[in-house]
């Protein structure tokens, strides 16, 4: 067995386990059921990322419930389902998201899992540095290479941060999971189990674009020009704005996460990278969610890098293009400006993602443009989501310093260069008509203006 050498993570191997990888690996190929023993009663224990998530191991784990107590799982963003979280396993699994997506948000409304706020590009120092310190690594990999190499795949951003600084590594080895190149390879002897399966990768939907993350979508892309370097967000309204990008040119891209509609801009030809200041022509990412021919698309795609979020993330790195347009979503935007993006009043919703990090990289870079992009309402248009002042509890995500072009379905805003009171005439002339003049009163109420 690999060991670790005392008062470091790194492990420390012989030369000759090096040399004879093959023996290292088929010695701790075990069942999915063997391998999840390591796992005790107390332990911190990471889950890789959305499509990088091991199904397999979680159920075997979960089948040990009855064994288990105050299991500390931590994971970026729950794709498969958190069964751990079941009201009757309480007492063994309790959950703790970096993002908290759609299965967290539901066990954490009920008080069955929290939720640890970071800045993303910050995120892979919780684990190099101790302040998450964990007992248990579950991750997938592809089949090694003829070097015994194993590729980590579609998701990097934290996953291999924790897998570096495990006391133990459980690894489902996948043949469908796609080998993309960057800093995405472990060395078996790096991992301490592995169980191999077949299993079909985690997809996620296509998401639905109507006429209104259309109009939202053809406002965004005519921000968009030549050469700009995208980090397109998730969902209808970066997806729209993609499509209508195809007949742009030398676009590039550099993102946290990347989707089918990312590939399908690829293909138009309009995304070359050719102009990009730091790695020209490669895609860059840190993470892949979407259908099946997407995953296909992404396995040995020479034109695509991935990098864990520390790099991706990172402001000063995104600075490094010119011409950054990064591309976010809003659940509220106040009178000032202030971004709500995580939360629903004083409820969490999601994480920050990466819109921080991305907002004032883009800033920084040189003809750079950070955008909010959102629907004007909600609750089928009896809620405006321009607001006055944010709720009470409410936290704000992107600082009224940071934010720049705010996008409704009935225009833009710019903020930058902006007082108060222009920013909030700016504000209510892209807020839902039917909105604007109570908008206009409760900002002079509220803030003394006439």
């Amino acid at each position: 067995m690999a060991e670790l050498s005392s008062g470091s993570k790194v492990r420390v191997v012989s030369k000759a386990v090096m040399r004879d990888w093959k023996a290292y690996y088929n010695d701790r190929t075990v069942t999915a059921a063997e391998a999840v023993k390591v796992i005790k009663s107390g332990d911190r224990v990471t889950i890789g990322t959305g499509a990088g998530e091991p199904p397999c191991l979680i159920d075997a784990m979960v089948a040990r419930a009855d064994e288990l107590e105050g299991v500390e799982l931590v994971n970026l963003l729950c794709f498969y389902g958190a069964k751990y979280c079941r009201p009757e396993l309480a007492k063994s699994f309790r959950y703790n998201s970096l993002f908290l997506g759609a299965p967290g948000r539901k066990e954490a409304k009920a008080g069955r899992a929290d939720y640890t706020c970071c800045f993303f590009h910050e995120m892979p120092l919780l684990f190099k540095n101790d302040l998450m310190p964990t007992d248990v690594a579950l991750i997938t990999v592809t089949p090694p290479d003829k070097l015994g190499y194993v590729c980590m795949g579609l998701c990097i951003d934290t996953t291999k941060a924790e897998a570096l600084y495990a006391k133990k590594v459980i690894a489902s080895v996948n043949p469908n999971m796609p080998r993309i190149a960057g800093d995405t390879f472990l060395h078996v002897t790096d991992i301490d189990y592995f169980v191999q399966t077949d299993e079909p990768l985690l997809a996620l939907k296509l998401p639905e674009i109507g006429p209104v993350e259309s109009a939202i979508g053809t406002t965004v892309a005519g921000l968009i020009n030549d050469g700009d370097c995208l980090q397109p967000g998730i969902g209808g309204m970066p997806d729209a704005a993609l499509v209508l990008c195809g007949e742009k040119n030398d676009l590039g891209i550099h993102a946290e996460m990347i989707t089918d509609a990312t590939m399908k801009l690829v293909q138009t030809g309009a995304v070359t990278g050719k102009r990009k200041t730091l790695k020209p022509r490669k895609l860059v990412s840190s993470c892949a969610m979407g259908t099946a021919a997407f995953y296909e698309w992404l396995h040995d795609n020479t034109f695509l890098e991935f990098h864990p979020i520390d790099f991706t993330n990172d402001p000063y790195n995104i600075a490094m293009n010119d011409n950054v347009v990064s591309i976010n979503a809003a659940i509220a935007v106040d009178l000032q400006g202030q971004v709500a993006a995580d939360t629903l009043g004083a409820r969490q919703f999601s994480g920050v993602g990466g819109q921080v990090d991305f907002v004032r990289g883009a800033n920084r870079s040189k003809g750079g443009r950070s955008i909010i992009a959102m629907k004007a309402t909600a609750v089928n248009g009896t809620v405006s989501r321009i607001v006055p002042a944010l709720e009470r509890g409410q936290a704000v995500t992107t600082s009224r310093f940071d934010v720049a072009y705010i996008v409704t379905e009935y225009g833009v805003a710019f903020l930058k260069g902006k007082h108060i009171r222009q920013r909030a005439e700016a504000l209510i002339a892209i807020a839902a008509p039917q909105f604007r003049d109570q908008l206009r009163e409760e900002f002079r109420a509220l803030y003394g203006f006439v």
